[in-house]
């Protein structure tokens, strides 16, 4: 589990994905873009394209509004990175200082990543229902990222259950609700179905935010997302299936800051006076005060007693005490009561 407290930080990604378009120069561009923008890591996407999809495969619709080729297989061609560029762009993450993920998407990319031994592993959504890929995952152990894109809860439950079995511990498990769309109409979001994940299963939980914008992703993090991901790109208009779902540079720093502020303001689960308030506390409580003057040995009652601030004297939580008994002094009018 990345986090068991809402006083930690949620995790960052920058999933640059294949929005590198194939060129290790714009991957490294991206990935300073996304330490400078505050990520706490950048991600990529290891593939081999004939082992990913079929000669067949389709392009989805989203991907036939912005990508090169006639079929997945063609257009993710057109996207890969070799193993040494992604040994190259580890190196050069270190040396930026962000860190570094992949997400495999074949079993041979599967086996080339789980030697990186990255801080995170993650199983996309593609493959929540790849039962080969899964048990190779679960003999690793790295905590392990389940992305739930067009899943249902039985088939998240399957493949948690998949990995247990296959001896990985449930405690390193973080589920990203996610919705496979780009981008993903806001209404499609469903975030209470992230925290719901969480809890069913016992596992943490995260969002892969795919929406327009920052606002499902500040959201998630309020709810209490341990991970957020999100797609960045230098520029929205390059061609590419996954460029109109991303946030240019300045966007994402936005989201990382309103994502940092949102922690502040979530502070802890304990309920207590903050630094802040103490200054003001005696000024805005109120105390047992005489309503008129009263003489020493007039008893006390609700016609002589009013409740008024500073609260520097009896509280009024000690109303029923105060009232019966008598003045031992002289009181002016608005003076705090005593009781000796």
């Amino acid at each position: 589990m990345v986090a068991t407290s809402s006083e930690r930080s949620a995790t960052v990604v920058a999933e640059i994905g294949v929005n590198h378009n194939g060129s290790l120069g714009l991957a490294k561009d991206l990935i300073v873009l996304a330490h400078e923008a505050g990520a706490d890591y950048a991600k990529f996407q290891t593939f081999r394209a004939d082992a990913l999809a079929s000669k067949s495969a389709p392009l989805a619709a989203y991907q036939k509004a912005s990508a090169r080729g006639a079929s997945q297989r063609e257009m993710l061609s057109q996207l890969e990175l070799t193993e040494r560029d992604f040994l190259d762009l580890q190196v050069f993450s270190n040396e930026v200082g962000i860190g570094f993920l992949t997400t495999a998407h074949d079993m041979e990319s599967a086996i080339f990543v789980l030697k990186m031994e990255l801080d995170f592993v993650k199983i996309p959504s593609g493959d929540i229902t790849n039962l080969p890929f899964l048990e190779l995952v679960a003999r690793q152990s790295s905590p392990i990222l389940l992305s739930t894109g067009m899943a249902e809860l039985a088939e998240v439950r399957s493949a948690i259950n998949v990995l247990t079995n296959s001896g990985f511990p449930i405690s390193k498990i973080t589920v990203l609700q996610c919705t496979t769309e780009y981008p993903a109409p806001i209404e499609n979001a469903n975030l209470r179905a992230m925290v719901a994940m969480g809890e069913e299963l016992g596992v943490g939980f995260g969002y892969s935010d795919h929406t327009l914008g920052t606002i499902s992703a500040l959201a998630a993090v309020a709810m209490g997302a341990q991970v957020v991901e999100k797609h960045i790109t230098s520029d929205r208009a390059l061609p590419g299936p996954d460029h109109r779902a991303s946030l240019e540079p300045a966007e994402f720093a936005e989201m990382v800051s309103g994502i940092r502020t949102i922690e502040l303001a979530l502070g802890s689960e304990k309920k207590g006076v903050q630094l802040s308030e103490f200054k003001n506390r005696e000024l805005v409580r109120k105390s047992i005060v005489a309503k008129r003057n009263i003489k020493a040995g007039d008893v006390f009652t609700g016609d002589l007693l009013g409740v008024m601030r500073p609260g520097i004297g009896i509280s009024p939580m000690e109303w029923h005490a105060v009232i019966g008994t008598r003045a031992v002094r002289d009181y002016r009018q608005d003076e705090p009561i005593e009781v000796l």
